[in-house]
């Protein structure tokens, strides 16, 4: 790939995490799966969803729930490309439930996105999140 793919590329990665956590604040479930595979995977802490429609549905009875009125602090540390058409993002983030303007330091996680592109269009195929301690 070449310096002005990869940055074209970076961009294009980042701007769909931007657009999931503008539906996160939004506690939008429908946005926030836009760009989720059909078939796409979701692992936190005790959690384990199967496809879009499992994280869609996840989400909504989160926004619904204790995830009402939340956002999300997220700070990618790695965009890089195993190959021109799959993209893997590290990056550390925490939600910011309402009314706070800082996560408290043992609410951060580490997190995984696999994405490929398919269509000219990049998609999340898994994502995995960890504490960050």
């Amino acid at each position: 790939m070449t310096d002005t793919a990869v940055t074209t590329d970076r961009a294009a990665v980042l701007d769909v995490l931007k657009g999931i956590y503008r539906s996160w604040a939004a506690n939008d479930a429908e946005t926030f799966i836009a760009d989720y595979d059909v078939d796409a995977t979701s692992v936190l802490p005790g959690v384990y969803s199967v496809g879009r429609e499992a994280v869609r549905a996840r989400m909504a009875a989160g926004f619904e729930g204790p995830l009402r009125g939340s956002s999300v602090v997220d700070e990618p540390q790695q965009v890089r490309f195993p190959n021109p058409d799959t993209a893997v993002v590290v990056s550390r983030s925490s939600i910011l439930f309402a009314g706070e303007q800082q996560p408290p330091a043992d609410r951060w996680v580490l997190a995984t996105w696999t994405m490929v592109r398919r269509d000219d269009r990049w998609l999340v195929v898994a994502y995995h999140n960890a504490p960050a301690q």
